[in-house]
């Protein structure tokens, strides 16, 4: 019988080269979903419904370029390979993006809310064009089925690094520059955290794709057309089980992400936002070392599983939390914190099996069209989170700056606590039926090694 020849371990300075830009890019997180919609409303004085429109319309903008742009990368013939060419590009348009959309005063005397809904298209546009081929490069690095968590908890890690960091720069920048908490000295704290993350973005993206070398795919020269390669790509249960448990899942992390700064400060009426966001990345961090091994003795789907319920179960005790309860809001933090990273981390890891899953039907590596789907998939998760929570807050009577009614608590603690608990028990129970194990990946590439003749 013939063996199946598995991929040997990826060297460290591979899973470091092609993490690092993780860390640049969770610029686009936090800031863009946590403090720009209260820098814009607070600061600014635009609409907090507005604001939460215009970013839920980019997310469904992202319907359309999330897949057409993992689409194209699949589809790139050059001699940098299929990915790198659009890393490279996309990196300097996303670093002017973030540029134009953290000084609303660049372009001048444009009505402010045309200049915020320019820069986050902008932002989101570019964002795609590098992201996507980027996470597409991961899953076609390595076929070793435990060596993909090692190289999915590096590049997560990073993103959990670069989030924790990026939560913590405007703290960090006020510090160092003495700057207050007035109109203008928020302008200048996120003028400075554009000057620092502009070129970070490029430099890390230009760094990963010098490092590494794409591997030599075989392509046919006669790809499936776009609705016969969405229709495979749709018969692929065990992506639509993934999809589906995560995405549903993503939106109640997404909403606690979107209205820390309002519940803490509303609810909890305690002004540490910043280091409960930091003890939950930290948290988050150091334990994803502990999900990977729990990944390879007992699989991907029963760690992410235990993490789940772990991430969920200790946040529900938020929504009973009032003002001054800011102790036990620490411990379910870090309790909750102790899941996150395997949230982040296996679910990639899973999704790469999946696209050798499709190869196996199909004949191709479509890791773009994959990713694409998955990319809008979590950008929509996050778009909710951010629209349809603003949205609703605002409709609830908040007024920024001002002690909120007893509607408006609750309607945070119902935003912030309850409704992500209830969307990961529903995620928990569809990831329930993943079918792929380590013995299925197996005679998966086994049988793909054999239509290849191996």
């Amino acid at each position: 019988m013939k063996e199946i020849i598995i991929d040997a371990k990826l060297p460290l300075l591979t899973k470091l080269s092609y993490a690092l830009p993780a860390f640049s890019l969770a610029v686009i997180g936090i800031p863009v979903y946590v403090y720009m919609p209260k820098f814009y409303t607070d600061v600014i004085g635009l609409n907090i419904a507005y604001v939460g429109g215009v970013l839920l319309a980019a997310r469904i903008f992202d319907a359309v370029t999330d897949p057409a742009i993992g689409l194209l990368s699949d589809r790139t013939v050059s001699r940098f390979g299929r990915r790198r060419p659009w890393i490279a590009i996309g990196s300097f348009f996303t670093a002017a993006a973030v540029i134009l959309l953290f000084n609303p005063s660049v372009t001048g005397n444009i009505n402010l809310n045309y200049h915020f809904a320019v820069s986050v298209f902008m932002l989101f546009l570019f964002w795609t064009i590098v992201v996507v081929p980027y996470e597409s490069l991961g899953p076609e690095l390595t076929f070793n089925y435990n060596d993909r968590n090692s190289l999915f908890s590096f590049r997560d890690g990073f993103l959990i690094a670069g989030t924790l960091a990026a939560a913590a720069s405007p703290a960090i920048v006020k510090g160092i520059t003495g700057a207050a908490s007035s109109p203008e000295d928020e302008r200048y704290v996120f003028f400075i955290l554009s000057v620092i993350y502009a070129p970070l973005i490029i430099i890390s993206c230009l760094w990963c794709i010098t490092v590494l070398k794409e591997k030599n795919i075989s392509e046919k020269r006669e790809h499936l057309s776009i609705i016969k390669g969405l229709s495979y790509t749709f018969k692929n249960r065990p992506f639509l089980i993934l999809l589906a448990a995560y995405t549903i899942s993503a939106i109640g992390n997404n909403l606690p992400a979107t209205l820390i700064l309002f519940y803490v400060q509303y609810v909890l009426h305690s002004p540490l936002a910043d280091l409960f966001l930091l003890l939950y990345f930290i948290t988050g961090i150091l334990f994803l070392p502990l999900w990977i091994k729990a990944a390879e003795r007992f699989g991907k789907k029963n760690a992410w599983l235990s993490a789940m319920a772990i991430n969920t179960g200790a946040f529900t005790g938020v929504f009973l939390l009032g003002a001054g309860d800011t102790v036990m809001y620490g411990i379910l933090v870090f309790l909750s914190g102790t899941g996150f990273g395997a949230t982040l981390a296996l679910p990639s890891s899973m999704q790469a099996d999946i696209i050798d899953y499709d190869e196996l039907m199909t004949g191709e590596r479509r890791e773009g069209q994959y990713v694409g789907i998955w990319s809008f998939a979590k950008k929509a998760a996050a778009a909710f989170g951010v629209g349809i929570g603003l949205t609703i807050l605002g409709l609830s009577g908040y007024e920024p700056n001002i002690q909120q009614s007893e509607s408006v608590t609750f309607t945070l603690r119902v935003l912030y606590a309850l409704v992500p608990c209830l969307c990961n028990a529903a995620g928990f129970m569809i990831a329930l039926y993943y079918p792929i194990t380590g013995a299925e990946f197996e005679k998966i590439r086994k049988s793909i090694q054999e239509k290849k003749g191996v």
